[in-house]
Formats: structure tokens, sequence, C-alpha cells
């Protein structure tokens, strides 16, 4: 007798079955060739389409639960669709198997070959992803990886003391100072040639010599580390810049944006000299860092009894560095606090220009983009602010001690 394999079947019919009493599988299958012989015509009997291999073996599965039985039955087919489902519906009409009342629901029809189609995908997946790891790159990242390793061969030994660092050094007026080798070799992968390292917590002489010779920024781990090769740099170096990698974070492991995020956010070393004199250190948020903003010698007041009034203006000013410092932060809603050099010592968001300022004895000028009110005045005269720079105004020069000056004076 001919019969269909499981394989070449395009259609499973799964069917539960319920008999009021104890029979053996040979009972059912032969329940469902005789019930349903010659009920649906001689092209879908059911022993005629198993012997010529539309219809597979037929399967039943049995459990005797409390004098009764339960179970499957599973019907491969490669018929179509129709004459599939013809052939499930007539299982339900059998309604005895042997001296027993039984009852037959089909479950579901099962399509074999979405199943199949879901693991081609599956597996296409799999051997997609292994062919990916093991496949030639194209040029571009031929070009990237020769590139990088270039780059990467590039580190030399500077100094008496040997000292890691990049082919830039020697013509760079800029130099980044790092803790180890691998920082170095990680600013040459992201193209970074102009940076030394120190090789130690102690500052090498030529370190020392190079302070003084070039603009340095003094780049470090974000850990406790970090904080105390920063502390030694502050007292035996001449540093200009000082960053910090984020918190909990080495510079050799920074991405390409994370090192230019950090070095955008550099600060001037003479702002880390006061936490490590012990002054508070107020918060200055720039490029999603905190930094921390010096604390000014607060000015002297005038005596009381002073016959001749104060004047608002002693000397006559160039304002031509807050002209332009104003037309940098239009548009960016940012705030500059400026020192009597009128050097930025650090910027932030306009809406936290009062708390900055409340933590801050003395500041020379705010330039801001936005408009001077009461409170930022008032903020600013606490502050010994002798000059507040913004787009606009919303209070006259007579109501406040501080100088304002607007972006239309100053045009």
């Amino acid at each position: 007798m001919g019969k269909v394999s499981p394989v070449s079947a395009k259609y499973i019919i799964d069917a539960n079955i319920q008999i009021e009493g104890t029979v053996d599988k040979p009972d059912v299958i032969g329940a469902i060739f005789g019930q349903t012989e010659g009920f649906l015509g001689s092209d879908l009997e059911l022993r005629e389409l198993q012997r010529s291999g539309k219809i597979g073996r037929i399967e039943v599965k049995l459990d005797p639960v409390n004098g009764k039985s339960i179970g499957h039955i599973i019907i491969p087919s490669s018929l179509d669709k129709a004459e599939t489902a013809i052939i499930a519906a007539a299982l339900e009409i059998i309604e005895r198997i042997g001296p027993c009342n039984s009852h037959v629901r089909v479950e579901k029809i099962e399509d074999v070959r979405v199943s199949k189609r879901d693991f081609v995908i599956q597996r296409a997946k799999e051997l997609l992803q292994k062919l990916q790891g093991t496949v030639l790159p194209d040029s571009q990242e031929i070009t990237e990886e020769v590139a990088q390793s270039v780059r990467m061969m590039e580190i030399m030994e500077w100094g008496p003391e040997r000292l890691p660092a990049g082919p830039g050094i020697a013509e760079s007026e800029e130099v980044i100072l790092v803790e180890g080798r691998a920082d170095v070799l990680n600013l040459l992968k992201q193209g970074i040639k102009n940076s030394v390292a120190m090789n130690g917590t102690s500052v090498p002489e030529s370190i020392k010599e190079l302070c003084k010779q070039k603009v340095v920024t003094a780049f470090v781990d974000g850990d406790r580390g970090g904080d105390l090769i920063l502390r030694e740099l502050i007292s035996t170096s001449e540093l200009d810049y000082i960053t910090k990698a984020p918190d909990g974070k080495e510079v050799e492991e920074l991405t390409k944006k994370e090192i230019h995020i950090a070095l955008r956010a550099k600060i001037v070393a003479e702002q880390f000299k006061f936490e490590i004199n012990g002054a508070k250190k107020p918060q200055l948020i720039q490029q999603g860092y905190k930094k921390a903003l010096p604390v000014r010698e607060p000015m002297r007041a005038p005596p009381m009894n002073t016959l001749a009034p104060v004047q608002r203006v002693e000397q006559k000013k160039d304002f031509s560095q807050f002209r332009e410092k104003l037309y940098d932060l239009i548009g960016t809603r940012g705030a500059y606090i400026l020192d009597k050099e009128c050097t930025i010592l650090g910027k932030v968001p306009s809406s936290e220009l009062e708390t900055t300022l409340k933590e801050l004895p003395n500041v020379y000028a705010v330039i801001f983009d936005g408009s001077i009110s009461k409170e930022i005045a008032k903020v600013a005269e606490g502050s010994n602010v002798s000059y507040i720079v913004a787009t606009t105004s919303k209070i006259r020069p007579n109501e406040t001690k501080v100088h304002i000056l607007t972006q239309k004076e100053l045009e």
C-alpha cells in the first residue's frame, strides 16, 4: 500500500477524540475507514487516497481515563486545501467506535509549509550572520582598518624619560597630557596625534618643561586616580586646561564621540586649585559634564560716609569683547561667566544663571541670551557682579547698581 511520508505532506489534520469506553487504536482506525467509506464519493475514498499516496499514515494516540478513552487523531495530507478540509470535516461524523459512543472534534489543520518556511528563515539568518563574520570587508572598511593600524603604529618615545607620545607632539602648539600608553594609543586610533603620557602618578621633569612651553590640557580617567593625578599636576606644573573622562570610565576605552565631548568640556586649570585649597566648588554644567567655577575675592564696598555719589562708569570701557561673546550666545539660551580679564570661566544654561550666581561670591561680568529681570539683577548685586550683558532688559539702568548693557547698546 502506498503511503505519504510526513516530508511530502502539505497539511496535517489534528483532531481530538473522546470515547465512552476502552478501545484499542486499530478500532479507531477501522472506524475512520469504515464510517467514511462511500460517504464522500470515489474521488475522496480514504483507502484509495492512501493507496495513491495522497493521505499518509493515520496516527492515533489514546489514553484511558476513568474507564474512558481520550486522545488525538493525526492525518497527513497532500491534497489541496479544500479537499483536506472535507476529509477533516468527515471525521466528525464518527459517532461510534466498536460498542462505544464517541465524539470527534477537529482542532486545526496545520500548513506544514509554514513551519518549514519559518525554519528556513531562521536558519537563513544564522547562515547570513556567519557569512558576514567571515566575508571580505569592502574597500572602505579595508581603508579604515589600515589607516587605524598605521596611526597606532605611529606611537613614539619622547623626552629623556622615553614617554609614550603621538607623532604630532613636536610641531603642535597644544598638547594633550594623558595617564598611560593605552590612552595615547586610543587617541591615535581616533586621529589625535598630539598626546603624551605621564606613565605614572609622579610628574616627569620633561612634562613640567613642556607645560611651560606649550598649551597643555590634562585628560585623565574619571576615577579617584584621575583626581589624584590632577592634584599632583596642579601643584607641580603650569597646566592650562583640565578635563576628565565620564565618571567610571578610562580614557583608553572612550569612543571618538566621548573623547571630543570631553575635550570640548575642558576648563581652565585655575579652577581646580580652588578645590585643592578647600574652597567651595560651585557646579558648572558644560557640554553634559559638571565642572567647577572659581570663587573670587569679594569686592570692597565704598565707605558709607563718602560725600561723592557713586559713579556708574568709572572710566571709558571697550565693550567689543562683550559684543562678540553676546553674538556667540544668541540662539543658544546659554550664559557666559567672565573674570576681570574677560576670560570665560564657564558656560551655563540661562535658566540656571540665578542658581549659579547665588553660589558665587564674586563674578566680574555675566553675558547671556535672554532678558535681564529684577531677580537676576538682584542676585547679581549680591555676587558683586560689575556688568550684566543680555539681548534685552526688563528693567531700567537706575533700578540696579549693576551696569546693564543690551544688544542694542553694543551695536
